[in-house]
């Protein structure tokens, strides 16, 4: 469903009143003041008050949203609403900064939310409390309905402005459903937004879903379906709800995954135990293989630019990490220290390749250059895997099983201190990130 809203960066000028003419300041120069570093494993979050918006409930739950978006982030820490010594403030009002500043907080987020019919209407403003300057002011609307989208646009906004990247809060997660015990688990495809609210399920359980992966320029997706007489990749657009088989091949079929442009899908194809990866144009569903070696080739997945492909293959003996050309040209390894590796996935930024690695009896989540250098290890447990990058880059989330069964979708960011469960109370599994939502 595609919910209709507008994002006005208007700077608001109601009842500014005598504020003077700084502390209406672009974004530019705002972020001098206050910085969030998200390279840093050391960074320190940021105390940022976030007291009710005004408007009554819908009101307070927006600010309980981006209040929730923020704290999950690790950048920022939101203060208790206990501690606020000033009350009743919104958009049309200037704050009293000694007394936010009396509590420490660096940053404070005010604003009001209007009903105008079936609408919604909120006004926003962000101050650097320190600097007594206003850093953002935004008008946002949209349907009754939408206001949690809203607050998760207020979230990408404020996370912006104070770190100088874009957000990923008005997002959703695709992933694998998980219920029933082993041998009689079903797996559904299913959806939510990034932060566990609004679940729903798009399949019924009668056939076992793998593998869904979001394309990089709109609401759709692929996935692999597997039922006793074999395996299909389908497509399905999350806003018409149309799905299509990419058509039979002989053999398995799995680990499909959008090229960055969403014309093509990369996947592999198995058979009579050799995998090989394949690429299809959806336009005229012509297909290409682009390995042929005698060996397990698979887990595609493009560079951002469309140019290169990172795939796993045991071909040198045990699985490894490989890069080719989009053309399959030229396939060269680049991961050499001890461990199998697995899944690989290229950042949406380019900088970066996750993956999943077994050492000894343990499973990790980690990130390395795409020649293969600076490897970091983020997580370990007894099993973690299926990295999905979040659409700035900044976030991975995975699947984490614990040795006593029942899988769990986790975060983590790329210092790997912002290791946390994604708040889904069920068992899931295979994560793929959407893009920022309309």
């Amino acid at each position: 469903m595609t919910t209709a809203w507008t994002f006005s960066k208007r700077t608001l000028l109601l009842g500014l009143g005598s504020v003077p003419a700084a502390a209406l300041l672009t974004p530019a120069a705002a972020r001098a003041d206050i910085e969030v570093n998200v390279n840093r494993a050391d960074v320190q979050p940021l105390p940022i008050a976030l007291p009710a918006f005004g408007g009554g409930q819908v009101g307070s739950d927006i600010a309980g949203v981006v209040s929730a978006d923020l704290a999950r982030s690790g950048l920022f820490r939101p203060l208790d609403p206990a501690s606020f010594i000033e009350r009743d403030l919104n958009s049309a009002i200037v704050p009293r900064f000694p007394a936010w500043k009396q509590i420490n907080a660096q940053a404070l987020l005010n604003g009001q939310a209007t009903a105008v019919g079936d609408r919604l209407q909120v006004d926003f403003r962000l101050w650097d409390v320190a600097q007594e300057k206003q850093l953002l002011g935004t008008h946002m609307e949209g349907s009754a309905e939408s206001w949690r989208h809203i607050a998760h646009k207020i979230s990408d906004a404020v996370y912006q402005q104070l770190t100088g990247e874009k957000g990923y809060f008005d997002t959703r997660i695709i992933f694998v459903a998980e219920t029933g015990g082993r041998g009689s688990r079903t797996k559904r495809l299913a959806i939510m937004d990034q932060d566990g609210a609004n679940p729903s399920y798009l399949t019924d359980g009668s056939a076992i879903i793998m593998t869904p992966r979001f394309s990089s320029t709109s609401q759709e997706i692929t996935y692999m379906e597997l039922r006793p007489q074999g395996s299909k990749i389908y497509l399905l657009n999350l806003d018409t709800a149309r799905s299509e088989s990419l058509g039979d091949f002989k053999g398995m079929v799995f680990a499909p995954r959008f090229s960055p442009d969403g014309a093509k899908v990369a996947f592999s194809v198995e058979r009579a135990g050799n995998s090989d990866i394949f690429v299809m144009d959806l336009k005229n569903h012509a297909t290409a293989r682009l390995t042929t070696d005698p060996a397990i080739d698979t887990s595609p997945s493009f560079s951002p630019d469309g140019t290169k492909i990172v795939f796993e293959s045991d071909r040198s003996g045990s699985p490894q990490i490989y890069i080719m050309g989009a053309d399959g040209s030229n396939p060269k390894r680049v991961t050499f220290q001890a461990g199998r590796y697995n899944t690989p996935v290229w950042s949406p930024t380019g900088d970066y390749i996750a993956f999943t690695k077994q050492t000894g009896g343990e499973f990790h989540i980690g990130v390395m250059k795409p020649d293969g250098t600076d490897e970091r290890i983020l997580t370990s447990s007894y099993m973690d895997e299926s990295p999905a990058w979040a659409p700035n880059g900044r976030v991975i989330m995975f699947c984490r099983e614990s040795g006593g069964g029942g899988r769990k979708l986790w975060s983590v960011d790329i210092t790997g201190r912002f290791l946390q469960p994604m708040p889904y109370p069920g068992a899931g599994s295979d994560p793929a990130w959407s893009p920022l939502l309309n």
